[in-house]
């Protein structure tokens, strides 16, 4: 099975794209005022509610039992789907899912579809398919439709163009629009792309969305959001097909009074979002004709196995472990490599894609535990980088027949001196009797190989003359101290 999460199989390792990140002022600048804003709001919001932590709780309870029974809850989510006249399709990876769509569009005579909250066709890289087999996908939500336009990629999880500030918004929008009067006023900015789309959702008679929640119970849908693109891009079309990722099933309607306290404070400040979107099957005097649902694997059953990887499926994509993050804080979202950025990213594209294209990414992060404190369903995601940097390492170790890579190496020479006393007080006195090409004062500069990545950034003191142990044996046998 063909496993892709975006871009990651092309992308670099992340400490090289961290680096590049690192010299773009305006995209750090953009990046911190937007996770400042989207922080501060989330603040707000939280601290009105006494409930926050029990909420975080059941959230958290709901879906772990959910992805216990999840074939189950999935089998039923059909079941109810197609009573009400809906049609549910398996897509085991992303060239089904992708296969599945291209064959449904044409089967309805498509050539372009509107697209709306649709992450999970990113990582299944749905409109280069699309475009391969002359269907025309258009963006509708305005994040989404200024990264199409910017033939850009996402850089954050609910806002995918974060890292873009108005006047480049603007300046794209002169550009693609032939508006060169237009304005960096976010009304201009707006009415332009509302003018720009409203011809697309009158025309296009096929939509592609996402979904926040599938229920079982009702086999419906929940799509959030804030625009009301989404709403238009459910609604209008003759034809409505969803990309649902396995894990987004939840048991009961019920469930949704948990997830919509939880989701619109978490991802972007809001007591709730404006608009909640909820679709089951067709209706004759109402929305769509024909409904479809492709439930994606993807990898995702992967990782039901092991009972720490499987939290990782709890992501309900709020996006707030990004905006809690040092790290995504400095370098953005596309130093990840993937669709799926920052912590959530750093743990859910590894396990995606078995570690194969992502092997950096457990270690981009300072296990600060930040991402944890604000995660609404409680994903303990600093355990998951230590489990998987664990993994990284076993594995390294069974490719290189036993050979151990430098750091490994470096760890298991520790260790051997670590169990012993005379062992470690004779690596001591070697480290002394060596820092002297490297000793700049109180500090030393410019260790050779791996350290050398320690001292280029950060201080390290001098190795002092009397380690604490031998001056506690002077103090002990009656020495000056």
């Amino acid at each position: 099975m063909s496993v892709r999460v975006g871009k990651t199989d092309k992308a670099a390792a992340f400490p090289v794209a961290a680096k590049t990140a690192l010299k773009n002022d305006q995209l750090r600048a953009n990046v911190r005022r937007a996770t400042d804003t989207i922080r501060g709001k989330r603040a707000l919001r939280v601290e009105e509610m006494p409930d926050w932590q029990k909420l975080r709780d059941a959230a958290s309870a709901i879906k772990a039992h959910t992805l216990r029974h999840l074939d189950e809850y999935l089998v039923e989510f059909e079941k109810n789907c197609e009573l009400v006249g809906g049609k549910v399709h398996w897509a085991r990876d992303a060239d089904e899912a992708n296969a599945i769509a291209v064959k449904l569009i044409k089967e309805y005579g498509g050539t372009e579809v509107i697209k709306v909250k649709t992450m999970t066709s990113d990582e299944v890289q749905m409109n280069v398919a699309l475009e391969a087999a002359g269907i025309t996908p258009i963006e509708t939500d305005l994040a989404d439709m200024i990264v199409q336009m910017g033939h850009d990629e996402p850089s954050h999880i609910v806002v995918p163009a974060l890292h873009k500030n108005r006047f480049e918004v603007r300046d794209l929008f002169r550009e693609t629009m032939q508006k060169p009067e237009l304005t960096e006023q976010p009304e201009e900015l707006t009415g332009a792309a509302r003018a720009y789309l409203r011809e697309r959702f009158l025309k296009v008679k096929i939509g592609v969305s996402g979904a926040n929640f599938a229920i079982a119970e009702t086999g419906g849908v929940c799509v959030v959001e804030s625009e009301g693109n989404g709403r238009m891009c459910l609604t209008m079309p003759d034809v409505l097909i969803t990309l649902v990722g396995v894990e987004k099933v939840i048991p009961r309607f019920e469930d949704l009074e948990v997830f919509l306290q939880l989701l619109p404070r978490s991802a972007t400040g809001e007591r709730m979002n404006p608009y909640n979107s909820l679709w089951c099957g067709v209706h004759p005097s109402d929305g769509p004709k024909a409904f479809h649902v492709i439930l994606l694997d993807n990898g995702r059953t992967n990782l039901l196995h092991d009972e720490m990887e499987r939290e990782t499926l709890e992501c309900i994509r709020c996006g707030a472990c990004l905006n809690a993050c040092p790290v995504y804080r400095e370098t953005g979202g596309h130093a990840y490599g993937s669709i799926y950025s920052g912590p959530i990213g750093a743990i859910l594209s590894p396990q995606l894609q078995s570690l194969e294209h992502s092997r950096s990414l457990p270690y981009a992060s300072t296990l600060c535990g930040a991402c944890y404190e604000v995660c609404p369903v409680k994903i303990n995601i600093p355990e998951i980088l230590i489990h998987l940097r664990g993994r990284v390492v076993r594995e390294e170790q069974a490719t290189l027949g036993g050979k151990l890579a430098v750091e490994n190496l470096a760890m298991q020479g520790a260790a051997i001196a670590f169990k012993s006393q005379r062992r470690y007080e004779a690596a001591q006195r070697l480290a002394q009797a060596g820092q002297a090409l490297f000793r700049e004062g109180d500090q030393l500069e410019n260790l050779p190989g791996m350290a050398g990545g320690w001292t280029k950034y950060r201080d390290l003191r001098a190795i002092p003359k009397q380690s604490f142990r031998d001056w506690w044996k002077s103090r002990s046998n009656g020495g000056n101290a």
